[in-house]
């Protein structure tokens, strides 16, 4: 039966023209190489290449010959190379960047994806600033950066909403919000228990600033838990008010532990970005991230 490395070191031989270049080559000693030839000729029954002052020339069955296999070994090659590199790729460490309030729809849907993952938290332009200096391999940021070397592809779309437990009755709010009375519906709001992942309050600032048009919200939070998924674990288990990124709040109304309180049409959707370096060989990782967080945020 032949071996398919005859192929392999008959393929170099015949293209370099020479037994001690083709060794070097396929990092095999030149006896070595002789020998493969010797025990292809045999298989075949013909001679292959006649030696020369200066290397060797392939006879005329030798050129019948790497007409016939070329175009197969080529593609026996190219398979095996496709596969070492997935194989590579999937014990590689990637290094992803998010923010924590995104880290538990967006992050966390990679780690069934890849073995190797070091995940970093921090907001928008830190996470900028990392891969801008390849510190990061990737970040999932809801901010665009237009610059020359780093690559931004939008990956889907994210908007703040206010929930609550399933136990809390908001139908009295629901009614001044439908009546366009705010100013009750915001006593509402203010009589009630809130939670926060950020002493700056960002969301709470930001969800007033659109959906009642006011900047400084009169709302104290009572809880502040620095993390968007614990915020939300904390929530359905007791009683108050959150605001959150529909994305993260998605699994929790499908489970009945939360209600949607409002979505108001005011307040703006944002692209949420991925974000690499150019030209750093990692375009089969990107491929699986996208797919993955398309596929999270789709709400």
């Amino acid at each position: 039966m032949v071996n398919l490395e005859w192929y392999r070191t008959f393929k170099s031989v015949y293209k370099n023209g020479s037994f001690s270049v083709a060794a070097k080559e396929l990092f095999m000693s030149q006896p070595a190489v002789s020998q493969q030839m010797s025990m292809l000729e045999a298989h075949v029954g013909n001679k292959l290449f006649n030696r020369k002052s200066k290397g060797v020339e392939p006879t005329e069955y030798a050129k019948l010959l790497n007409n016939l296999i070329i175009d197969a070994l080529d593609r026996l090659e190219n398979v095996e190379t496709t596969f070492r590199a997935k194989a590579e790729d999937s014990k590689r460490l990637i290094s992803v960047g998010v923010s924590k309030d995104l880290f538990s729809s967006c992050g966390s849907v990679l780690i069934s994806k890849f073995d190797f993952i070091d995940f970093t938290f921090a907001e928008n332009d830190a996470l900028f600033a990392l891969v801008d200096a390849k510190k990061l391999d990737f970040a999932i940021v809801n901010k665009r950066y237009d610059t020359f070397d780093t690559v931004q592809e939008a990956v889907g779309k994210i908007k703040l909403v206010m929930v609550a437990p399933t136990s809390l009755d908001i139908t009295e709010f629901r009614q001044k919000i439908k009546s366009d009375n705010f100013t009750e519906a915001e006593q509402w709001l203010n009589d009630q228990k809130w939670y926060c992942h950020d002493a700056r309050i960002p969301h709470i600032k930001l969800f007033w600033l659109h959906a009642l048009n006011k900047k400084r919200p009169s709302v104290v939070p009572n809880y502040i838990i620095p993390s968007e998924h614990e915020m939300l674990e904390m929530l359905y288990k007791n009683s108050g008010i959150a605001i959150t990124w529909n994305c993260n709040a998605r699994r929790y109304i499908k489970e009945n532990k939360l209600q949607l309180v409002w979505n108001s049409f005011h307040v703006p959707e944002e692209y949420v970005y991925l974000l690499t370096a150019k030209n750093n060989n990692l375009s089969s990782f990107s491929k699986i991230i996208v797919n993955e967080l398309q596929l999270a945020l789709r709400v």
